[in-house]
C-alpha cells in the first residue's frame, strides 16, 4: 500500500519519494511505519532496520499497543451497550456504523458541521495497555476525564468519540516524535479493520492536518503478499515496481480546517493527562 501510484489524486506526495509517506496499519492495534534513505533514530520509537519493510530503506516503526481493544472495551463495557447493541441490530448496522450514524445526527440537531466538538468535555488517555510509542512506558494506563451521573446511549457515544480523538492525539504524538528526529512525512496511507470506520479516519486526517489515503483494495495484507510472490516469482524485477503497479490508491480524506484549533486544544489537554499521571505516581510511590 505505501508504494502505490497516486498519481491523479492531486497529494502532496505524487512527485515526492516513498519516505514521505506514514504507514499506519490500524486493527487490534496499530503499526505506525516510516521510511527513510538514511538511518534514524527516533527515542521510544523501534529501529531503524535496514531493508526490513522496503529493500534499500531504513524502517522506523512505532505504535499504540491496543487502538481497536480500546474501543470495544469502551464500548462493550458501557451500561448502554445491549441497547446500542439492539437498536443496531434491528436497524441492521454494525454497532460502529449505528454509533457514527447517531453522532452525525447529533451534530446535525446542533448545526455543527461535524460532530468533533460533541466530546469538547470529555477528555480520554487511551493508553489501557501501557504507551509503545513515543514514551515506552508500560506502566501507563487509561485515563477519562469528564464524567457524569447519566450512562445512556448518548453517553456511550459521546465517549466512543473522545475515545477515537484520543487515537488519532497518539497518532500525531508518534508523528511529530518522527519528524522531530528527521522524517518528512507529508500523508498517512491506512489500512486494517479500523481504516473501514470513516470516523476514525476522518478523525486521523483532522487531528494530524494530513491527507489519508485508503486502499482501493480493502484486503492489504493479501495485496502485499501477493507483491511479494510477484517479484519471487520474477515477475517485476524490484519490490518497489511491484508496488507501483500492483497496489492501488482508493479514496482520500483530507482534514478538516474547521476542526482544527478544537483539536489543537484538545491535544494540548492530552499531553497534559500523561504529565498528571506520572505526577500521581510519583506521589502515590513516595516513602
Amino acid at each position: 500500500m505505501v508504494g502505490a501510484d497516486v498519481k491523479g489524486h492531486g497529494l502532496p506526495c505524487e512527485n515526492q519519494p516513498i519516505t514521505s509517506r506514514l504507514s499506519l496499519i490500524c486493527g487490534t492495534s496499530s503499526c505506525h511505519m516510516a521510511l527513510s534513505k538514511d538511518a534514524i533514530f527516533v527515542p521510544g520509537v523501534w529501529g531503524p532496520y535496514f531493508s526490513a519493510m522496503v529493500p534499500g530503506l531504513w524502517l522506523n516503526e512505532g505504535g499504540q499497543s491496543a487502538t481497536g481493544k480500546v474501543i470495544d472495551h469502551v464500548v462493550e463495557t458501557h451500561a448502554a451497550f445491549p441497547e446500542l447493541k439492539e437498536k443496531a441490530t434491528s436497524s441492521g448496522k454494525s454497532v460502529y456504523e449505528y454509533l457514527n450514524t447517531y453522532l452525525y445526527g447529533l451534530a446535525s440537531d446542533k448545526h455543527l458541521s461535524s460532530p468533533a466538538t460533541l466530546a469538547s468535555g470529555l477528555q480520554v488517555w487511551p493508553d489501557y495497555h501501557g504507551n509503545r510509542s513515543p514514551l515506552a512506558d508500560p506502566s501507563l494506563a487509561g485515563m477519562i476525564s469528564g464524567l457524569r451521573l447519566s450512562a445512556g446511549l448518548q453517553d456511550l457515544a459521546l465517549l466512543y468519540l473522545a475515545t477515537v480523538q484520543a487515537l488519532a492525539y497518539g497518532t500525531r504524538h508518534i508523528l511529530e516524535a518522527l519528524q522531530g528526529a528527521g522524517h518528512d512525512i507529508t500523508i498517512l496511507f491506512m489500512c486494517g479493520g479500523l481504516s473501514k470506520n470513516p470516523l476514525f479516519v476522518q478523525t486521523h486526517a483532522d487531528v494530524t492536518g494530513l491527507p489519508v489515503v485508503l486502499p482501493a483494495d480493502p484486503e492489504s495484507v493479501l495485496v502485499g503478499a501477493a507483491i511479494l510472490g510477484a517479484y519471487a516469482s520474477g515477475d517485476f524485477p524490484t519490490i518497489q515496481s511491484a508496488m507501483g503497479c500492483m497496489a492501488r490508491a482508493g479514496s482520500v480524506l483530507q482534514p478538516r480546517k474547521e476542526d482544527k484549533r478544537y483539536h489543537d486544544k484538545k491535544y494540548t489537554v492530552f499531553l497534559k493527562m500523561v504529565e498528571n499521571q506520572r505526577e500521581y505516581a510519583s506521589i502515590m510511590s513516595s516513602t
